[in-house]
């Protein structure tokens, strides 16, 4: 009977996770590795990507810390291009880069509206578009995930232009799966409808609001989007292709995403 790490299908594949020096990317990269991954760890900090490295070379795994802004092209054709020379062709990425651009839109500005879609889309776009071309060119089936928001599905009060994008996002996926899922590419995302991230402290009154409203009543973990993350990338998920993964702990079920719910949106 094979082991739980071998049916993953994780052992000695080379994965890259954009953003996986921090929160919910910190975390995906130290669950692929433990699951048998090479990992290319990228962050725009050094020291962060460089931590995450060291800690997955001490677990005996192989991986390598670069340093990349994934809203430009030609830093992602680059980093890409090293994650490969250093640990040989990539299988598998994720990408869990996105943060929260608040504001009314009455109030925005066209600078707010294309940062909210550069952070949060082309972000995503770029690194995935770079990997299923190498997929592509070595004649690889491959998997591709990235984390989406309830935000992308409902309404977003306070914070439209991160809806927006994350609405675009879920769509890419489908896009991309349609389109790459002959050359063997499966895409997917995994939605959160809270975490309790680095970033975002929620706070007595929101953690009690969310114990009164969630099903389980509290936001995730990163640890738990990771693992869902995996679960994506892995062999487990071999046919699940252009799926928008609840990771939201029972949100959807309670209809919560109304005006002044917006605080609740997640960060990376």
């Amino acid at each position: 009977m094979a082991s739980s790490t071998d049916m993953l299908g994780m052992t000695d594949k080379v994965a890259i996770v954009w953003g996986g020096g921090y929160g919910m990317g910190e975390r995906t990269s130290l669950r692929l590795a433990e699951a048998g991954a090479h990992v290319a760890v990228v962050d725009i900090v050094p020291e962060r990507a460089e931590k995450i490295a060291e800690e997955i070379r001490a677990s005996g795994r192989r991986a390598v810390a670069l340093v990349c802004d994934v809203t430009v092209e030609e830093s992602v054709v680059e980093t890409l291009a090293r994650a490969e020379e250093a640990l040989g062709a990539v299988d598998v990425m994720a990408t869990v880069i996105g943060l929260g651009v608040w504001g009314q839109l009455l109030d925005f500005t066209l600078d707010q509206w294309e940062e909210a879609h550069r952070i949060n889309l082309t972000s995503f776009f770029l690194p995935a578009r770079a990997v299923a071309r190498s997929l592509i060119r070595n004649g690889k089936p491959g998997a591709i995930a990235c984390v989406s928001s309830v935000s992308g599905l409902t309404s977003a009060p306070n914070h439209g232009g991160y809806g927006a994008a994350k609405a675009g996002m879920i769509n890419l996926i489908r896009t991309m799966a349609a389109e790459w899922g002959p050359h063997g590419i499966r895409v997917n995302a995994a939605m959160p409808g809270s975490c309790a991230t680095p970033r975002l402290d929620f706070g007595e009154a929101g953690l009690a609001k969310m114990k009164e409203l969630l099903p389980l009543g509290r936001p995730a973990t990163p640890d738990e989007l990771a693992k869902a993350i995996l679960f994506l990338l892995s062999d487990l998920a071999s046919y699940v292709t252009g799926h928008n993964l609840w990771v939201d702990g029972g949100w959807n079920s309670t209809f919560l995403m109304q005006a002044g719910t917006g605080s609740m949106t997640n960060a990376r």
